[in-house]
C-alpha cells in the first residue's frame, strides 16, 4: 500500500504520445490503488482455499507435542479426480475448435479460420501445458485468468542472393506443371527444395501465362529480414497478478480497466521492442526482492546480479482513457516500472478489449470470481482430520507388541533364559497364562470410522465426485438400476456444466485469436490439413463473420454415442449399404479417439478380385444372351400365338356355320329358303324364255322391213 503515496518525480523522462489529454503515472496508479481492497479481499479467500488444499499456512495442524498431526487431504483427493476428466475433452481430439459461417459468402472463411486456429493451438502453443494449467487453476482458485498476446520476432541477416535473368522458352511448360503440382500438395517442399531460379520462372510463368526459365548470372549480397515467430500467445495468470475493475458486475468485458503485473529485466524489455525510456529505470529500487509477495513461486529470494538480467517489476494497464479532452474514452495500453511510464499507446488488438479471459468454475452472482469445491469441503476434511487424528493418537498410546512377565513367575536365571529366548522354567505357583500379558492396538470405536465414512460420503455428494470410497450410491436413491442411473446422470451433468464454462471460456479466446490472426499473420501461411494435403491461406481470407464452437463432450457420453452406433450396425446387418457401414463405423472410431483408423474407413475404397471381375463379367454376359433367348422364343411364341388363333378363329367360324344350318333345317329355314330360290330361278328362267321370244320376234319384224325395203329399192 506504499504505492499511495508515490508522485512521477522523473520528469527527466521522454514524452511517448502527443495527446492532448495523455495520463500520467499517478492517474493510473490510482485506479490500481482504488480497487486494491476488493483484490485483496478476493486473494485472501483464494489462498485460504489453497492452504485447506495443501494444508498448509493458516490451515496447518498445529498438534501438542506426542500428538498426530495428520490431515487427509480431501480437497485436493477431490480436485485430482476433476483435473483428468476436465482435461481429457479438450486435449484427446486435434481440432478442439469448430468454426461455422453466419452466412454463405463467409464459408471459405470460415474454413480457413478453422484451419488456422487448430493448427496453432496444436504447433504454436503447447496445449497440453496450457490445457493442464487452465483447469487446474479453475479446479484450485475457483476462477482462472487467460492473458491472450501475439508474440512477433524477426530478425536481419545478410545473404548471398543469385541474380537471375528470365527468358521465355516454350520447352519449360511441362516442368512449370509439374511445379505447380508440388506447390499445391506439398508447399513445403516446393520451398526447400526447388533451387530459386525455378521458384522465380515459377512465379513469372504463373503471373503471365507465358514458360519463363531461369539463368543465374551473378550473386550479391542483400539483406534479408527472417520472421523467427509469429504466433498467438495464451498464458494463465497467477491470481495476485491481475487486477479487475471491480464495478465491471461480474463481466470482464465491460471492466474499465485491467492491470496486470509481470517480472522483465532490461534485455527482455528491449528485445522486445515495444518500451521506451528504459534508460531512466532504476532497477535497485525497482527489484522484485522488494515486492511484498516475493516468495519460492517467484525464485525466492534470487536475482541476477548484472543490470541487463536483474529482474524487475512492471505494471500493465489496459483500459479506457479520454486521450484528447472530448469527453470521449478510448481504448489505450500502458506500462510503468516504478514512476518511470515506458509504453502508452491506443489498444493495438484489432476487439479494442483487455486482452483476458476470466472463467469462473463455480460461478458467484455478480462477480468475476468463482468457487473451487474446496469452499463446499472445508468443514468436511477439518471433522475428518480430526477424528482421523483421534484414531491415529488411540494406536500410537498403546505399547502394541510389549511383553509384560508377572515378578514371581519366574527366577532370575529362567528369566535371562526367557529374555534370550532359551527354554524356561517357571514357577509352579503361577499360571503362565496369567503370568505373561503381550499388548494389542485397541479397538477402534465404530462411531469414529462412521464419522469419516459419512463425511466422505457427504463430500461426494457434494461435488459429484466419485472417489472409490463407497460414498456415492445408487442405493441411496433405492438400490435400484434407476436410482444408480439417476446418481450417474446428477454426477455427470455436474460435470458438464463446468465443462460447459471452461469451454464458454475457450470460445472467447478463441474469438481473440481469430481477430488478432486477420491482422498480424503474415501474407499466406501454409495449414496441413491432412499428411499429403496442404492448403495455402492468405490474411485477407480470413475476414468474415463466424460462430465460433467448442465441443466437449465427457468419456461416458461419447462411450454412449459409441454403444448406440455399434448396436444399430449390429442390428441392421448385412441389409445395409457398405457406404452407410463405412459412416457409422468411422463415427465409432472417432468417438473412440481413433481419428486416423475414422480417416482410413472413410477413405477405404474396396479393391475388387480380377478373378472376381471376370466372373461377373462372364455372368454379365450369360444374363444378356439368356435375355436375347427369352426375346426369340417370345417372339416365336408370339407368331404361334397369333397362328393359333386365327385357326381359332376359322375353327369357330365353321362351329358357328354349322350351328346355323342345323337351326335353319330344324326350324324350316333352308327349306324354305330353297323354295325361293327355286322360284326365283323359275322366275328368272320363264323371264329369260320370255326375252329370247321377244327377240326373236323383233328379229322377225326386222327381215321383214328388211325385206321389203330391199324389194322396194329393187322395183
Amino acid at each position: 500500500m506504499s504505492e499511495e503515496h508515490t508522485v512521477d518525480i522523473d520528469v527527466s523522462a521522454k514524452k511517448l504520445t502527443d495527446w492532448e489529454n495523455a495520463p500520467t503515472v499517478r492517474d493510473l496508479k490510482q485506479d490500481l490503488i482504488d480497487s486494491q481492497s476488493s483484490h485483496s479481499d478476493q486473494a485472501s479467500k483464494i489462498e485460504r482455499w489453497l492452504d485447506n488444499m495443501h494444508v498448509t499456512g493458516s490451515a496447518a495442524i498445529k498438534s501438542p507435542k506426542g500428538r498426530s498431526s495428520v490431515q487427509p487431504k480431501l480437497i485436493r483427493k477431490q480436485a485430482e479426480w476433476r483435473y483428468a476428466a476436465l482435461s481429457e475433452p479438450f486435449l484427446d481430439t486435434d481440432d478442439i475448435f469448430e468454426v461455422n459461417p453466419v452466412s454463405w459468402e463467409d464459408k471459405r472463411a470460415a474454413l480457413q479460420n478453422q484451419m488456422v486456429l487448430n493448427n496453432q493451438f496444436n504447433t504454436k502453443i503447447d496445449k497440453v501445458q496450457f490445457i493442464d494449467d487452465y483447469v487446474r487453476a479453475a479446479v484450485d482458485e475457483g476462477t482462472v485468468i487467460v492473458r491472450v498476446g501475439w508474440d512477433y520476432e524477426e530478425e536481419e541477416v545478410e545473404e548471398m542472393a543469385p541474380i537471375i535473368e528470365l527468358t521465355v522458352n516454350p520447352e519449360m511448360a511441362p516442368l512449370h506443371e509439374q511445379l505447380a503440382q508440388i506447390k499445391q500438395q506439398d508447399p513445403g517442399r516446393y520451398q526447400e527444395e526447388v533451387p530459386e531460379e525455378l521458384k522465380q520462372a515459377h512465379e513469372a510463368s504463373l503471373a503471365e501465362g507465358v514458360p519463363y526459365e531461369g539463368v543465374i548470372t551473378g550473386y550479391e549480397e542483400v539483406t534479408v529480414t527472417k520472421v523467427i515467430r509469429n504466433a498467438p500467445t495464451v498464458e494463465v495468470c497467477h491470481y495476485d497478478d491481475v487486477v479487475i475493475d471491480p464495478t465491471c458486475m461480474g463481466k470482464i468485458e465491460d471492466a474499465q480497466f485491467v492491470v496486470y503485473k509481470f517480472e522483465s529485466s532490461l534485455a527482455e524489455l528491449k528485445r522486445d521492442g515495444k518500451y521506451q525510456n528504459l534508460d531512466h529505470i532504476n532497477v535497485q529500487t525497482n527489484s522484485i526482492l522488494g515486492e511484498p509477495d516475493t516468495g519460492p513461486d517467484n525464485g525466492g529470494s534470487f536475482n541476477f546480479s548484472d543490470k541487463p538480467r536483474q529482474k524487475f517489476t512492471v505494471h500493465e494497464y489496459w483500459g479506457y482513457w479520454d486521450i484528447d479532452g472530448s469527453g470521449l474514452v478510448k481504448p489505450i495500453v500502458a506500462a510503468w516500472v516504478g514512476d518511470v511510464l515506458i509504453r502508452l499507446e491506443e489498444n493495438p488488438f484489432p476487439d479494442k478489449r483487455p486482452p483476458f479471459i476470466a472463467v469462473p468454475y463455480l460461478p458467484v452472482r455478480r462477480s468475476v470470481y468463482g468457487e473451487p469445491d474446496g469452499e463446499l469441503l472445508i468443514d468436511n476434511q477439518k471433522i475428518i482430520g480430526a477424528v482421523t487424528r483421534g484414531m491415529i493418537d488411540i494406536m500410537g498410546n498403546s505399547a502394541n507388541g510389549q511383553m509384560g512377565v508377572r515378578k514371581d513367575a519366574l527366577d532370575p536365571t529362567n528369566r535371562r533364559r526367557f529374555m534370550t529366548g532359551q527354554d524356561y522354567e517357571y514357577n509352579g505357583n503361577v499360571d503362565p497364562r496369567q503370568a505373561f500379558y503381550v499388548h494389542q492396538y485397541p479397538e477402534i470405536p465404530a462411531s469414529a470410522q462412521f464419522m469419516v465414512e459419512s463425511q466422505n460420503m457427504e463430500a461426494e455428494s457434494m461435488t459429484g465426485v466419485k472417489a472409490f470410497t463407497g460414498g456415492l450410491s445408487g442405493d441411496s436413491l433405492g438400490g435400484t438400476a434407476t436410482g444408480v442411473r439417476g446418481t450417474l446422470d446428477a454426477a455427470s451433468k455436474r460435470e458438464l456444466n463446468i465443462l460447459r464454462r471452461l469451454a464458454r471460456g475457450m470460445v472467447k479466446i478463441g474469438r481473440k485469436i481469430i481477430s488478432m490472426n486477420g491482422e498480424f499473420l503474415s501474407e499466406e501461411e501454409v495449414i496441413r490439413v491432412t499428411n499429403d494435403q496442404f492448403v495455402a491461406i492468405r490474411r485477407d481470407d480470413l475476414a468474415g463473420n463466424f460462430d465460433l464452437r467448442l465441443t466437449v463432450a465427457t468419456a461416458e457420453a461419447d462411450n454412449a454415442k459409441a454403444q448406440e452406433l455399434s448396436f444399430m450396425l449390429q442390428t441392421m446387418g448385412n441389409n445395409m449399404d457398405p457406404s452407410m457401414s463405412r459412416m457409422i463405423l468411422a463415427d465409432i472410431a472417432r468417438l473412440r479417439k481413433m481419428p486416423a483408423l475414422a480417416k482410413r474407413i472413410e477413405e477405404y475404397e474396396p479393391q475388387p478380385d480380377p478373378m472376381q471381375q471376370q466372373i461377373q463379367q462372364l455372368e454379365m454376359q450369360k444374363l444378356q444372351w439368356e435375355i436375347e433367348k427369352l426375346k426369340s422364343e417370345t417372339q416365336e411364341n408370339y407368331a404361334d400365338a397369333q397362328q393359333k388363333g386365327a385357326k381359332a378363329s376359322n375353327i369357330t367360324a365353321d362351329t358357328d356355320k354349322k350351328t346355323l344350318d342345323f337351326v335353319e333345317q330344324e326350324s324350316g329355314v333352308q327349306q324354305e329358303r330353297e323354295l325361293q330360290r327355286i322360284g326365283e330361278q323359275a322366275r328368272s328362267q320363264g323371264q329369260l324364255k320370255l326375252m329370247d321370244h321377244q327377240l326373236k320376234e323383233d328379229e322377225k319384224r326386222k327381215d321383214l322391213l328388211r325385206s321389203y325395203v330391199e324389194s322396194s329399192a329393187n322395183a
